[in-house]
């Protein structure tokens, strides 16, 4: 067995100082695949914090709720709906959809008007329960990763249109989709949507999500989902322009 003097005079085999080099360099890997892991972390620490992207993203916040005020509570894809938030006390409309109760007077006053004017309105969406809201989301996940879309770019695209759970106004009771009775594309509901646009604020309605205003707002334009606010918001934010973000600063 060859062996080999050492500096301190002891004598060691071979196989004895192999193993001694490669616990010094397993040492000296796992030093360098630590520092690596720490400073992957506090990137990925910094894209959550800064960024809101990333396993330390922070959770979304709890939307701004006062009684006093609760028409104007801001919902979106940053604020869910709060922990305190009372569930609502719900009206059933006449084709199975309800809505809160007490946006339900100006809601009929607007329709009977608009079927004075010889237009058909119905709700084709209103409240929804938590469980319904994240079905839907999956559902549109899955529709568009059928088109070959990544789980990723699916999810993305997918909450352009339907709010994650939690954070959709459906689920407040207070939003509206509204079109043409029978309509089977927004095609069919022009005219019931341009009286809308032109007149839902007299009620205490406004448009939701208008054009160019997806960053403010984080959904793409829908011209169906209308949003209850009361009066005076209403006709506020008809006359500016301006969204309910905006408004609710």
């Amino acid at each position: 067995m060859e062996r080999m003097m050492t500096g301190d005079g002891r004598v060691r085999t071979f196989a004895e100082c192999r193993n001694r080099r490669n616990r010094r360099t397993l040492l000296r890997v796992s030093v360098v695949l630590g520092v690596l892991l720490a400073a992957i972390l506090a990137l990925l620490f910094c894209l959550g914090r800064f960024a809101g992207r990333g396993p330390f993203a922070p959770g979304v916040a709890q939307a701004k709720y006062s009684p006093s005020s609760w028409s104007l509570i801001v919902v979106n894809r940053w604020n869910r709906i709060p922990d305190d938030y009372p569930a609502p006390k719900l009206t059933r409309l006449s084709n199975g959809e309800s809505v809160d109760s007490r946006i339900y007077p100006d809601l009929q006053r607007m329709f009977d008007d608009m079927r004075a004017a010889g237009l058909h309105p119905e709700v084709t969406s209103a409240y929804r329960t938590e469980a319904v809201q994240r079905q839907l989301l999956d559902e549109k996940i899955f529709l568009y990763q059928n088109e070959g879309a990544s789980k990723e770019e699916a999810r993305r695209q997918a909450s352009q249109w339907v709010a994650e759970p939690g954070t959709s106004e459906h689920e407040l009771g207070l939003a509206v989709d509204i079109n043409a009775s029978g309509a089977t594309g927004t095609k069919d509901s022009v005219n019931e949507h341009q009286w809308l646009a032109d007149n839902a604020w007299r009620y205490g309605f406004i448009l939701r999500y208008p054009r160019g205003k997806t960053d403010v707002t984080g959904n793409a334009y829908e011209s169906w989902h209308y949003r209850y606010v009361g009066a005076e918001a209403a006709k506020a934010m008809h006359e500016s322009g301006q969204t309910l973000e905006e408004y609710a600063k």
